[in-house]
Formats: C-alpha cells, sequence, structure tokens
C-alpha cells in the first residue's frame, strides 16, 4: 500500500483515537500536549498490529440489509418465546465449520454470531465455530453459511 493510501486508511482510526481522548479527558485543550502523541502513537501501533481492511460498499450495504433483517426476526423469535407461557426452548451447542480464514473477517464473523438474537458463539476451535442456539430445530447451518458469505463479500473475500 503507498504511503497516501496508508495515511487515508489510517484517518478513521485517528479521528476515533482522538474522539477517545477527547471524551475521556472531557474536552480539556491542556491535555492535547500529551495528547496528540498518544492518539499518533495509537493510530501507528493499531496499524501495524491490525492492518487496514478494505470493505467493499455494495458488501456493506449487503451486509447491513442482511444484518438489519435477521437482527429484527430474532427479536421478535426471542420476544414470542419469552412472552409464551409454555417457552418453547431447544437449546443446544452446534458446531459450524469456518470457511473463512483467521484474520480480521472470521474475527468479525464470530462476534456478529453474538450479536444476533438466539445465537452465541461459545468456542472456537481450529476451523470450528461452537455456538449456543437457542432452537436445535432451525436450520442454524443455513443462517450461520449466509451470515459467513455476508461477511466475506463485506470484506471483498470469496468463500471456498
Amino acid at each position: 500500500m503507498h504511503s497516501r493510501n496508508r495515511l487515508i486508511a489510517a484517518l478513521p482510526r485517528l479521528l476515533v483515537f482522538a474522539l477517545a481522548w477527547w471524551l475521556i479527558t472531557e474536552g480539556a485543550a491542556a491535555s492535547w500536549s500529551i495528547g496528540v502523541p498518544a492518539v499518533v502513537l495509537a493510530t501507528l501501533i493499531s496499524a501495524r498490529l491490525l492492518p487496514p481492511q478494505r470493505l467493499t460498499p455494495s458488501g456493506l450495504l449487503r451486509f447491513l440489509g442482511f444484518f438489519l433483517h435477521h437482527s429484527l426476526l430474532g427479536a421478535v423469535d426471542v420476544a414470542r418465546r419469552a412472552f409464551q407461557p409454555s417457552c418453547p426452548l431447544d437449546p443446544a451447542v452446534i458446531d459450524y465449520p469456518l470457511q473463512l480464514q483467521p484474520g480480521p473477517a472470521r474475527v468479525f464473523m464470530l462476534n456478529t454470531v453474538s450479536l444476533l438474537p438466539g445465537t452465541l458463539s461459545a468456542d472456537l476451535e481450529a476451523d470450528c465455530l461452537r455456538v449456543h442456539v437457542l432452537d436445535a430445530d432451525q436450520d442454524n447451518p443455513a443462517q450461520l453459511a449466509q451470515l459467513e458469505a455476508r461477511v466475506a463479500g463485506l470484506f471483498g473475500l470469496t468463500l471456498p
């Protein structure tokens, strides 16, 4: 990546760290004598430890639509189960074989699974994600495969 592109890619991080500093110091102007070097150093270290990823705009739109749709469906399902007197639950732990390679896209996938209602990433061993689900009768592997495909698209990756 060229130095100009690296600078542009680091800008959002720099802004996030600067905002964090501003919030932590409650906007104290005198704190910036320490804050500027701290923000720059944090940006450099974070870029070194986790290089910027290229997200595709079309992948982002598709992922957001998918995520919002499934979050809404899942929330309605969880609420329905909570308010039904019989509380129809069939919890289980399932194993899902990941196709995403280790890296930021996989980490994003694992965290996103836990954000969707009714699922929780419980463990990761090699390429197998262990997921706690509220209903073993649902087609959980198919839903996880859809999520993985959307995450791959978001990061501009193709699955094998």
